[in-house]
């Protein structure tokens, strides 16, 4: 685990706000900082694998692909880990989240043009040896940048480092 401080959690917001079109300059202005020092930050940030990749967000609806859908999932925990890179493999999977605990451990996100692809998909969990235990046919995915998780002022005065 790598400790950030509230220069990292700012550049991590100000990238997560629009990492395409936020200028080191302009996220060096926000978190008062000098531009290399956000340059910096950011190839430490990549190189601890905090920051992972730059995805666009995508409206499948507008993509042709208008049918979402949800799939809670139950997979036995030893073979769960296995099963994951088997159902990533499955054409129209977008996300795979494994949880925990429980006995509802795995939410498939897929997305397809009509039910067709829904039952393609579904047959090929089941192959895999997944137990769908229910499918919800999603209409929008929310997210929230990583400003919510401050305990300080991610902005405030006294926490820059502008030595690097």
């Amino acid at each position: 685990m790598v400790e950030l401080d509230n220069v990292d959690r700012g550049i991590l917001h100000e990238l997560q706000l629009d990492a395409r079109n936020r200028t080191a300059q302009e996220i060096a202005d926000k978190v008062d900082v000098s531009a290399s020092t956000v340059r910096n930050r950011i190839a430490e940030l990549e190189a601890d694998g905090i920051i992972e990749g730059y995805h666009p967000k995508l409206d499948y609806e507008r993509a042709s692909l208008p049918l979402q859908v949800l799939f809670v999932c139950s997979a036995p925990p030893t073979e769960r880990s296995e099963m994951v890179e088997q159902i990533l493999d499955i054409r129209g999977v977008v996300d795979v989240r494994e949880t925990l605990t429980g006995h509802r451990n795995l939410y498939v996100e897929a997305v397809g043009t009509d039910t067709t692809d829904t039952v393609r998909i579904t047959d090929a969990m089941h192959n895999i040896g997944l137990s769908i235990e229910s499918s919800e046919i999603l209409r929008q995915r929310r997210v929230q940048p990583f400003n919510h998780f401050f305990f300080t002022d991610p902005y405030s005065e006294g926490d820059n480092d502008q030595d690097e």
